[in-house]
């Protein structure tokens, strides 16, 4: 049967969502917050191009009540910079027999929604993914750039009692890609693009802001992998404490882009680089890899180590610099971690 998804956002993984929807059979619907982004979707047809190919018509959102009222699934695919906002727009808006999808949680935003929906007496299902289901990049005005359709995504529900209802309906929608993890702290803790964003940024910084072109995963040298891996080994080390297990790195990659096990990371990244050629590193310091996983990303994973009484010095350490480096407060810009009550989270 046909799903009513509205998906929140109108950049490369919401146009992609759509697409993917799309082909299963499904009813996609865009929202952007500005309506910018779908501007020129509500006149003619997305052109999608990669992984998927084709070109469709995509139904946009012109009210977002309406668009509440229309839809079952609600699928937040935009900048974790944007959350708190478009977030705090749909929540009074929102059902139980809703399902809400963080697609992919930064800084506990799925908490963050369950939280404000109990206080409402709202008992819908929200789940929070670890990634995004597509790799989508928007181009112009009507189109996206499918990289490719990823072979696992992990998925945890609140309640944990719906994990199983949760899990059936991820792949009703988007296909037998998803494993369930334990909790949304789980979730968190397993997000790598973080880490791997902020290492490969800092260390071809000059390459971002001179606007050098450059490959992404070429960037990542044997030096650039080995400080990929001391922050793994101390995001590994905040989930032990946690008592949770998550993959590291290396298998995230090899589950990624089914690689041999021999290899190592900056093999794997090697590997990748020469199959793919892209993507195209970042040529600018608005990046998201700095302004949305330094705020949204490091900050909750040091946050997260500071509240069990862990040390994250390289994290720290990253941290440190690129607000130094940027002249930016990633702290100020964080508004979601400061709404969220650690200690429920860790409790649950």
């Amino acid at each position: 049967m046909p799903r009513r998804v509205l998906i929140l956002g109108a950049g490369g993984v919401a146009r992609g969502m759509a697409a993917l929807l799309h082909s299963l059979g499904h009813e996609p619907m865009l929202w952007s917050p500005s309506g910018q982004g779908t501007r020129a979707l509500a006149s003619q047809p997305l052109q999608v191009t990669g992984a998927l190919a084709g070109t469709l018509r995509v139904a946009i959102a012109q009210d977002l009540a309406t668009a509440l009222d229309w839809a079952e699934v609600v699928v937040l695919a935009m900048p974790a910079n944007g959350h708190r906002a478009a977030l705090d727009a749909v929540l009074p808006r929102l059902r139980a027999d809703h399902t809400i999808i963080i697609s992919a949680q930064l800084s506990l935003g799925g908490f963050y929604v369950h939280q404000a929906l109990t206080a409402r007496g709202v008992s819908a299902l929200v789940m929070a993914w670890g990634t995004t289901v597509v790799l989508g990049r928007a181009l112009g005005a009507d189109g996206v750039q499918i990289g490719g359709l990823r072979r696992r995504v992990e998925v945890a529900a609140l309640p944990v009692a719906r994990a199983d209802e949760a899990l059936a309906l991820c792949q009703t929608l988007f296909g037998d890609r998803f494993a369930k993890a334990p909790t949304l702290l789980a979730i968190a803790l397993g997000n790598l693009n973080p880490p791997v964003h902020m290492a490969n940024a800092l260390c071809n910084l000059t390459r971002i802001e001179r606007g050098e072109v450059w490959a992404n995963y070429d960037g990542i040298t044997p030096a650039v992998a080995r400080l990929i891996k001391g922050l793994d080994a101390e995001r590994l080390a905040l989930a032990a404490a946690f008592g949770l297990s998550v993959r590291s790195v290396e298998r995230h990659f090899r589950e990624t882009f089914a690689l041999p096990d021999a290899l190592s990371l900056a093999q794997m990244a090697a590997r990748i680089h020469a199959d793919r050629g892209g993507p195209p590193g970042p040529t600018d310091l608005s990046t998201r890899f700095i302004t949305e996983d330094l705020p949204f990303g490091i900050l909750e994973i040091i946050t997260l180590a500071q509240h069990v009484g862990q040390v994250t010095p390289l994290h720290t350490a990253g941290f440190t610099l690129f607000q130094s480096l940027c002249g930016r407060d990633f702290c100020a810009e964080n508004t979601l971690l400061p709404a969220i009550d650690l200690g429920a989270v860790v409790a649950m």
